[in-house]
């Protein structure tokens, strides 16, 4: 493991007073523009870093710094590799497999946080939630789960459990590696720290639990957040000797899908019109379904489920060039006033019609039946380049292909599964750094067919890998400016004739320090200060470097407080007053735990 070197706190000169306090004045800016408007995090932040360099407190290559940060990149291949675990079925299955049908949503985050935290104890935690997160929504969207109230849960025990151990987060590596360029006699073995990360995590969990419902928002993500979505009737197969036959309704998350639900089942020329949840799951039953386009396109991913196109018509395309397709006919059609069967429509346009929808509502009857209208709007699936080649057709007034639809390809699942597991055990290990582990992982994703070149560029969350790579400005400039060593040193110096003062002092100002700034930058500042206060007061460096550790993980209270927050910040629907209200309980809890358990078990 590459040790970096001890950064230069620069001290404040009397001539560069200004930089200090127009620092600390674009810091509180950003914090207030987060918190009382709807802006963009990443919008705000980048801001910020421009600001910042524009008047000379930073320069270029500094405000850029997060961009080339290998903790950026990382986040980035590790949405590639999310994608390739999507498309294939596996994060659909896994979710099914191991979390099953919730009784409540107590019972969802019990399972969720359980299953998150005790992976983070032994995997870094930012690959735990990038996991996580589209596992949380898939059973969000399934059940219908508030997914604000699953995700920041989840993101704030899984940064707790990874204290548990130096490898669980990038901050402990980071500190114990300028630690032992510091103090080369210093001995942290690698789950020493269980004794204060085990009570920690039992504690958030527990507060998780008992806090979400009335601390968070009953908020959905923005595709849930979505008004006056399209409405289609479509029909679903039971594959036989899939993992569904012989279940229930309910028991397989088809009762309380949040955007569909189903409408009556089609078995052996009967039709069952009372769908009940205890109704029993049999071999080729069709069932009728009606939701919006979303619905499909999870449904698709579910094992043991096929969309039935109309007719019984499939189309001869590999999983990877199968898209849906919006379509809305015009009034020069040749198809208006028309049904699918009598116009020969699947030969003439080589697709597969699953529904139809018109005026934003689904029509009742067969597909085949429907008689075209103008402004009608077909769901169809297609191969990759209808879109394209129908763009300007006069049957259409428009086509729109829907990203991410493509089916999942259940056969390269367990393909997908063992590159995940190789990039886990690689990393794991320290075999390979995680940032060339993730890479390595992306890239075998596309080359294996896993998902398409294209499907995993979409899949990167741009604008959230440009949040966390903008914050970094904000931590550079608070180092270079003096303004951190300013704040740090001079209240931690209040209490120094008191060990134990101190070290509250400390993790308080580390804890400040980490909300402004990235946990990394925090961990990497506050430490040369840790060392300091110990020789100063000629005392045991061990446990100011644990509480070090500690706080600068404890980012709860902001979106930038630590990278994993910007992560669940826009799929969780949140707003930045979420964080404070659901994350500063937690911070007094995590701080009154840490500094009655660090200096009983690393005395001073």
């Amino acid at each position: 493991m590459p040790v970096a070197r001890l950064p230069r706190v620069r001290e404040p000169a009397r001539q560069m007073v200004w930089e200090i306090w127009f620092t600390l004045a674009i810091v509180a800016t950003v914090l207030v523009t987060l918190a009382s408007t709807p802006a963009p995090t990443e919008v705000v932040l980048l801001g910020a870093m421009v600001v910042l360099s524009i008047a000379g407190v930073i320069s270029p290559t500094q405000a850029l710094s997060g961009f080339s940060s290998p903790g950026v990149m990382t986040i980035a291949a590790l949405y590639v590799v999310i994608a390739g675990l999507r498309d294939t079925g596996v994060i659909a299955w896994f979710s099914q497999l191991v979390f099953g049908r919730p009784r409540s949503l107590l019972s969802a985050q019990a399972k969720l946080l359980g299953a998150s935290g005790l992976l983070s104890t032994v995997i870094n935690n930012t690959p735990v939630v990038a996991m996580f997160i589209p596992i949380a929504q898939e059973w969000s969207a399934r059940y219908g789960l508030s997914i604000s109230r699953l995700l920041l849960p989840m993101n704030n025990v899984v940064i707790l459990a990874g204290l548990c151990s130096l490898i669980g987060t990038s901050t402990n590596l980071a500190v114990y590696g300028l630690l032992i360029q510091a103090r080369p006699e210093a001995d942290i073995g690698l789950f020493d720290l269980v004794w204060v990360g085990v009570p920690l995590t039992i504690a958030g969990f527990i507060y998780a639990l008992m806090f979400s419902r009335r601390l968070l928002p009953d908020r959905q993500g923005p595709m849930e957040q979505l008004e006056n979505a399209r409405e289609y009737a479509f029909e679903v197969r039971i594959r036989a000797g899939g993992p569904l036959v012989g279940k229930t309704i309910a028991e397989v998350g088809l009762r309380n899908l949040k955007s569909a639900y189903v409408l009556e089942i089609e078995r052996e020329s009967r039709l069952l019109t009372s769908v009940g949840p205890d109704e029993v799951l049999r071999a080729e039953d069709r069932l009728t379904c009606v939701g919006i386009v979303d619905a499909i396109k999870d449904l698709r991913r579910m094992p043991g489920l096929s969309i039935a196109e109309e007719q019984g018509y499939t189309l001869n395309l590999k999983h990877t060039q199968r898209q849906l397709v919006e379509i809305v006919l015009s009034a020069t059609s040749p198809l208006i006033n028309r049904t699918a069967r009598g116009s020969n429509f699947r030969d003439l346009y080589g697709v597969a019609i699953i529904s139809i929808s018109r005026e934003g509502g689904r029509i009742p009857g067969k597909v085949g039946d429907i008689v075209f209208r103008p402004g009608d709007t077909l769901l169809v699936e297609a191969g990759s380049t209808f879109a394209e080649k129908h763009k300007y057709s006069r049957d259409f007034l428009l086509v729109s292909a829907l990203q991410d639809s493509a089916p999942a390809d259940f056969r390269r699942a367990p393909l997908a599964f063992a590159i995940l597991l190789v990039m886990i055990v690689g990393a794991t290990l320290e075999w390979v750094p995680l940032f060339e582990a993730s890479f390595f992982a992306a890239g075998l994703m596309v080359a294996t067919g896993c998902l398409t070149m294209q499907s995993a560029t979409r899949s990167i969350e741009y604008h959230i890998v440009a949040g966390i790579a903008a914050s970094f400005a904000l931590g550079v400039a608070l180092m270079e400016s003096g303004a951190a060593s300013m704040i740090g040193n001079g209240l931690v110096g209040m209490a120094a004739n008191d060990p134990w003062l101190a070290l509250v002092g400390l993790y308080v100002v580390t804890v400040i320090v980490t909300e402004l700034i990235t946990n990394n930058a925090a961990g990497v500042l506050m430490l040369p200060i840790a060392l300091s206060i110990a020789d100063f007061s000629g005392v045991s460096y061990m446990p100011y470097v644990i509480a070090v550790m500690v706080a600068a993980s404890a980012g709860f209270i902001t979106p930038i407080g630590y990278q994993t927050n910007l992560m669940v910040y826009g799929p969780g629907g949140y707003r930045f007053m979420d964080f404070v209200r659901f994350g500063l309980p937690l911070n007094i809890i995590c701080g009154i735990i840490t500094l009655i358990v660090v200096p009983r078990v690393w005395p001073f």
